[in-house]
């Protein structure tokens, strides 16, 4: 089994999937910390020293590298990850893997963005109202490639226990 979480920046993959992870006892793969283990570097360093081709090149290799695992796991892709590379069609190539697109609305992810801006380098200078201009027009051109996923889970308004659940029910 293995549970691929995708869905934009802050919508919670990391946090639903290491809890999900922990409830079925099976690994926990965030792919940016992956990334940066494998290439010895922070995520925005990559970005600064090679540039985003390098990045979304090494990023489909990861990505590929992990799906190959025989292993069972949980897997956090980066919120561009589906988005680039041929990313959804390898997804959905691994009949073992089931995607799951956690959808979040743009004012839950700006609530969440302004707490936690120094985090993210993308968004660090954003004001409020830009922040959320941008975050419409990111899911505007995400949302084909996040419509693929084999689930979908809306997040707003629920628990993380709640999601857990809900992942449970959808996967089971």
């Amino acid at each position: 089994m293995k549970i691929v979480l995708l869905g934009y920046m802050a919508s919670g993959k990391s946090t639903i999937g290491r809890g999900f992870a922990e409830k079925k006892q099976i690994s926990f793969i965030d792919l940016d910390d992956y990334i940066e283990k494998k290439e010895e570097k922070t995520i925005s360093e990559i970005f600064e020293e090679r540039g985003e081709i390098y990045f979304r090149k090494q990023e489909h290799k990861y990505l590929k590298e992990l799906l190959d695992k025989k292993e069972s796991f949980v897997l956090s892709l980066g919120g561009g990850t589906p988005c680039y590379a041929g990313n959804m069609d390898v997804l959905s190539s691994h009949e073992e893997v089931s995607s799951v697109y956690l959808k979040t609305s743009i004012k839950t992810i700006v609530d969440r963005l302004m707490n936690e801006k120094s985090k993210r380098p993308l968004v660090a200078r954003l004001k409020e109202e830009a922040l959320s201009e941008f975050v419409a027009k990111h899911l505007f051109e995400r949302s084909y490639y996040y419509n693929q996923a084999n689930y979908m889970i809306v997040l707003d308004n629920k628990s993380v226990d709640d999601i857990i659940d809900d992942l449970q029910v959808i996967l089971s």
